[in-house]
């Protein structure tokens, strides 16, 4: 009998077979085995307490840095959507939000509080759950410099609570454990009027969209910043920006507006879009001697 024969009964949403491109920004890749959205962190919790640990687990969050590979995905996948997951709130000047929150909605919650500090997350199109994973930021700021604490639930549906400090955050890393779903993360800022902080929060978005492609199929920023050096320059030095490269579909390129971008123009498949990034990391070394290395995450079978 098949492991997905066997799955504990659950109050959210259990689905087999399911295809994740939908769910990502580039809009493609194969199949969970099993798509899991549950209900609350209760209904996760019963979940993986069930779930026999030799079944492997995913978690995604938007999709909006993450390439899932055209052989789909082994094991669980569980994504943390909808209302219980994205409640921000405020108090004083802290403030606490859901993992499956986006990152711009906590920006505006903080405005709306008169809480500085949470303007650059406006400028980072994903989750709290991924910005929590790789100490996401932008603009001057990270994740890191506002963080307090979060908590989450391990492999086993153990609560788990962590301080900023057993974090151990380093430029777009984490040393928390790799097997924690995260579901709440609280953030301390600074007192500001609402204007001050919206108008901020105003230049950032304006930045951003001036800038950066977001309104095409795109993955967010391709690779880290490499000590000295900016991975779009290196990736523009080298001739790649808007350069079509092609593995098994209709290809892939990196965006004329930002050449640390990769954008489906249509037809790609997830080994045109990963292609194309080991290509340029490949000729990017053997031109300057600079390692480009990965930002957007990739799972799944080839």
């Amino acid at each position: 009998m098949a492991w997905t024969d066997n799955l504990p009964a659950v109050r959210g949403k259990l689905l087999l077979n399911e295809p994740l491109g939908p769910y990502t920004w580039f809009r493609v890749g194969g199949a969970a085995d099993a798509l899991f959205i549950p209900a609350d962190a209760d209904d996760l919790a019963d979940f993986l307490k069930a779930l026999p640990e030799s079944v492997p687990v995913t978690v995604i969050g938007v999709g909006s840095n993450l390439i899932v590979r055209d052989g789909g995905v082994e094991g669980v996948v569980i994504r943390l959507a909808g209302r219980a997951w994205g409640q921000v709130t405020a108090d004083g000047d802290t403030v606490t939000a859901g993992a499956g929150a986006l990152d711009s909605m906590v920006a505006r919650a903080s405005a709306k509080a008169g809480i500085a500090g949470l303007e650059f997350y406006a400028g980072i199109p994903g989750s709290i759950g991924g910005a929590l994973t790789m100490n996401a930021g932008c603009y001057g700021s990270e994740t890191k410099d506002v963080l307090v604490s979060a908590w989450g639930l391990n492999r086993r549906g153990e609560r788990v609570e962590l301080s900023l400090a057993d974090f151990g955050y380093t430029y777009r890393h984490s040393n928390a454990p790799a097997d924690i779903i995260w579901i709440e993360a609280t953030y301390r800022g600074t007192p500001d009027a609402p204007e001050a902080v919206a108008a901020r929060i105003q230049e950032i978005t304006e930045r951003r969209e001036k800038t950066q492609p977001i309104r095409e199929k795109t993955g967010g920023s391709t690779f880290k910043n490499p000590d000295g050096h900016s991975s779009w320059k290196l990736v523009d030095d080298a001739g790649w920006r808007g350069k079509l490269h092609a593995v098994t579909g209709g290809g892939a390129k990196f965006s004329e507006l930002h050449s640390n971008f990769m954008i489906n123009p249509g037809e790609a498949t997830a080994a045109d879009i990963e292609g194309l990034g080991e290509a340029v990391r490949a000729d990017v070394l053997e031109k300057t001697g600079v390692q480009l290395n990965w930002e957007i995450r990739r799972i799944g079978r080839k």
